[in-house]
């Protein structure tokens, strides 16, 4: 079944709503990608945090502050779904892998010095549930409401669960997508396993070293039914797999990661010659980018214009799925292209990808066909096709 993806909130560090984040995303400007201090003791590291106030919310984390400006964005089609089939209908399903970790470590810390924990501490904040607990309870719904944490890919598997609750009949429309916020838990963890970049992330370069991390959040509302105004852009296939090879560490051949593509590709009822771009999951890391360009090459070859956009807005983690899979929608609905940004020192190891500058538009004529490529620990693997539709 088609599912259509209706309308898009977003934040990140490109940007609070959809136009600015199109803007600067197609310009390729990383100018959200900042050093910061405070997250790792003695050392400074680049993140890419979503700038200026987010609404207060007493009790609430940042990661459902994040979720909220989200949906503010398209509050109202929200609504109007929710008015025309019944808040029993409606469904949550959402992606994350911090939750609200940041404010439970802060008040865990004051426990261990004080005695005794903050007034402001709730265990509930940390729990893994609560993004889509705070969306049901604001909007009052009573339908399917629950969130997948599988590190990387949690915000595009989430789109693949809603659409199978759109399948099943038990939804008819779905809130979905992905949040995460920077928190030092995270940040100490890349740290430890050495996987950070002390610079602005370089993904795909033989000077290569490591990941910025970012934070956002990209929301969806998924139906069956196209938007009767503006863009229609669906969720045309999706593929996923778990070769499980390494708790941290990719399959070095790209075996799950082509498999998941080659899983879209059936799902969609598409050629690989049919897709018009790939979103490279491209985070930099030495093990990561070798195994996707193996799995892009043996799939595509090196014709596919391709790109990683976690240059502009770092690795957003239980986002990053649902965000990227956000960037595609804004290409369909632009016919413009995220650029790659490096610094264009091909790795002679590497194989050869369609790195695209920036300028770079969709085709003339459509239908357009768009991947976008998830790879979690694990061995967790996921890819999406959006497409526009008639």
């Amino acid at each position: 079944m088609t599912a259509y993806l209706n309308a898009l909130g977003l934040v990140c560090a490109l940007g609070r709503d959809q136009a600015e984040v199109a803007r600067r995303l197609f310009a390729g400007d990383r100018s959200g990608m900042r050093a910061a201090d405070g997250w790792v003791p003695d050392k400074t590291v680049v993140v890419g945090a979503v700038a200026g106030e987010l609404a207060t919310l007493p009790g609430e984390s940042r990661n459902n502050r994040l979720l909220h400006a989200a949906a503010l964005q398209i509050e109202a089609p929200l609504r109007a779904a929710i008015a025309r089939y019944g808040r029993q209908r409606v469904g949550v399903v959402l992606g994350t892998s911090t939750s609200g970790i940041e404010e439970a470590s802060q008040g865990i810390a004051e426990y261990l010095r004080e005695g005794q924990f903050p007034p402001s501490y709730d265990y509930a904040q940390q729990e893994l549930s609560a993004p889509a607990v705070f969306l049901a309870d604001w909007l009052q719904l009573s339908g399917p409401a629950y969130v997948i944490s599988t590190a990387c890919t949690s915000g595009a598997r989430a789109l693949l669960s809603a659409r199978r609750l759109l399948d099943l009949g038990l939804c008819d429309a779905v809130i979905c997508g992905g949040v995460d916020s920077l928190c030092k838990l995270t940040l100490n963890g890349f740290t430890a396993l050495e996987a950070m970049s002390g610079a602005l992330c370089n993904p795909f370069s033989v000077n290569r070293d490591g990941i910025n991390i970012g934070e956002g959040a990209a929301l969806f509302l998924m139906t069956r039914e196209a938007n009767a105004e503006g863009a229609s852009i669906a969720l045309l296939g999706a593929g996923a797999s778990s070769d499980a090879h390494h708790i941290s560490a990719p399959e070095p051949g790209g075996k799950g990661a082509l498999a998941a593509m080659q899983k879209a590709l059936d799902d969609a009822g598409l050629e690989a010659a049919q897709i018009d771009y790939l979103n490279l999951h491209g985070t930099a890391t030495r093990h990561n980018d070798a195994m996707e360009s193996l799995a892009v090459d043996a799939l595509f070859g090196a014709r596919l214009p391709c790109s990683s956009s976690k240059a502009m807005t770092g690795h957003t983690l239980g986002a990053a799925g649902a965000l990227e899979a956000a960037f595609c929608w804004l290409s369909l609905a632009h016919g413009q292209l995220p650029p790659h940004l490096w610094d264009g020192q091909q790795d002679p190891e590497l194989a050869s990808l369609n790195l695209i500058g920036p300028g770079q538009r969709l085709r003339a004529g459509g239908p357009h066909h768009l991947m976008s490529n998830s790879f979690a620990f694990g061995g967790n693997n996921i890819s999406l096709i959006l497409g526009d539709t008639p």
